[in-house]
């Protein structure tokens, strides 16, 4: 039986009629490592033959980070909120914050128990930093989303309550403000200097246990979760409820990571983890306080990652780039002509190896940005200027012949769609998979399935649909519309 594992943000959260938690989890156990000295000795020894001298190697053990705690522990602060939240009368469960795989959540589940309707109080907790001597804190959006009240408390004991200037949803940053002067701050570094691999240290409050601090290493970089704005830290060091908006340290003592969120399959700690780079809040903290929002760029497309079989269809060299699955009507890339089948291999001279470098550079940059893409697109490339819109006002995105046929080859037994179905689906053209089989059904096409176009080119009817299939050669790329979303699926031929 698969275990299903799910995503948790890092604040602890609190309803008046039941506690309920939303975890997050790091690293626990932090083996050290050492070298011996070894040394060699020719055998069997002669007259004239002396040992060979001890070569030394230096000994290392595990990373203390003391010293970093007692320097930058003092600017690790403890946030609590408090707020409402509106109730429908009726709770499927007395335990909101139950995790579904907990045996006792089956049981309760069969239940309903009725509360008041309207609002009940709300309390949550999370973690944050100063990086102004004048009161600035950076934490988590979703540790303060919805607060009425914000309340600051630091080591020495010391309790404000906090302005929120203002929260970015997509990178889950907020900045607050306390009227407090000469604080102590901490000191920020340069994420892309950290290596995996190396030793990180998180300092916050999991369960309401101030500056805690849990140490660990960096497992990956670049991790893309969510809408993808976000290049996000992957680490193993132990956090759990609470420690949501604390800081990541490097063995120098300097930020590069706000822990924001875990995967988790009992909403505590398992060893995955993951942190906001401090370059990515810190550009977003600049445009809260200067303006009080940010505003990033948009593409207008929906990308998604190129696979080998992919690659061989579109006839690239290699998987690497951004295939476009489809293109906001009337958006930025519509405008420049990018089409659906298209690779985006860089931006700005960037190099896009994996699609989840795109989203993050081109939300870096602001809206109405001329940027220069290189695009692949029916078997060479091109410079394609596009002109960026405005996330704000839309979103990036981390198919009349009326007879059945089977495409053999493909393995799809396919109809053109009703002026009805073309309508709901929003296309023009298309095929309605009735059937699959063989080629197709290996690679996960089903029933129900509208192929949009193959390797690039729209299809309007079964007879052209059988002549591209004839003239393909192995790996072919269909572009599939299924569940309201449009993807490209790579199909072996064989």
């Amino acid at each position: 039986m698969q275990l299903k594992t799910t995503k948790r943000l890092l604040a602890v959260t609190a309803i008046a009629v039941a506690a309920g938690i939303a975890a997050y989890a790091h690293y626990d156990g932090l083996p050290g490592w050492q070298t011996q000295a070894a040394t060699v000795t020719p055998y069997p020894p002669t007259a004239t033959t002396q040992a060979a001298p001890t070569v030394a190697t230096p000994m290392r053990g595990m990373p203390d980070f003391s010293s970093i705690v007692a320097k930058y522990g003092p600017a690790v602060v403890n946030i609590s909120v408090e707020g409402t939240t509106k109730t429908s009368g009726v709770m499927s469960s007395p335990f909101p914050g139950l995790d579904p795989n907990d045996p006792f959540y089956q049981f309760f589940r069969h239940f309903q128990f009725q509360v008041p309707q309207g609002e009940v109080p709300t309390r949550g907790l999370g973690s944050g930093f100063i990086i102004a001597p004048n009161g600035i804190i950076l934490t988590n959006a979703h540790v303060v989303a919805g607060a009425d009240e914000v309340t600051v408390k630091l080591t020495d004991k010391r309790e404000f309550k906090a302005k929120v200037l203002g929260m970015d949803k997509p990178t889950d940053i907020a900045v607050l403000r306390i009227k407090a002067d000469n604080l102590p701050t901490v000191r920020l570094g340069d994420p892309s200097q950290t290596p995996v691999g190396a030793w990180v240290l998180a300092i916050g409050s999991p369960f309401g246990f101030d500056n805690s601090a849990t140490a660990g290493i960096v497992s990956a970089k670049s991790r893309s979760l969510d809408e993808g704005y976000v290049p996000f830290i992957q680490t193993d060091v132990a956090v759990n409820p609470g420690n949501s908006g604390g800081p990541l340290f490097n063995e120098d003592g300097e930020v590069i990571g706000i822990n924001s969120q875990i995967y988790s399959r009992s909403g505590g700690y398992q060893g995955l983890s993951f942190a906001i780079p401090i370059n990515v809040a810190m550009k977003v903290e600049q445009q809260i306080v200067a303006h009080g929002k940010v505003e990033r760029g948009l593409l207008g497309v929906t990308i998604q990652d190129v696979n080998q079989s992919l690659a061989d269809a579109f006839g690239l060299k290699k998987p690497v780039g951004a295939l476009i699955s489809s293109v906001q009507d009337d958006g930025p890339a519509a405008k420049a002509h990018l089409k659906p089948g298209d690779v985006i291999l860089a931006l700005n001279g960037t190099k896009i190896t994996s699609s989840n470098q795109l989203p993050p550079l081109v939300g870096s940059l602001k809206p109405g940005t001329v940027v220069s893409l290189k695009v692949w697109r029916k078997g060479e490339t091109r410079d394609i200027k596009v002109t960026l819109g405005n996330f704000n006002a839309g979103k990036l995105a981390s198919a009349n012949d009326h007879q059945s046929a089977s495409p053999a080859r493909l393995g799809v037994a396919v109809r053109p769609l009703t002026s009805q179905e073309r309508h709901e689906v929003g296309v023009v053209g298309g095929l309605l998979i009735e059937n699959v089989s063989g080629a197709a059904a290996r690679a996960g096409i089903q029933p129900g399935d509208v192929i949009l176009s193959l390797n690039g080119q729209q299809i309007s009817s079964v007879a052209q649909l059988r002549t591209l299939v004839a003239k393909a050669g192995k790996h072919v790329a269909l572009l599939i519309h299924r569940n309201n979303a449009t993807i490209f699926v790579p199909v072996d031929l064989g």
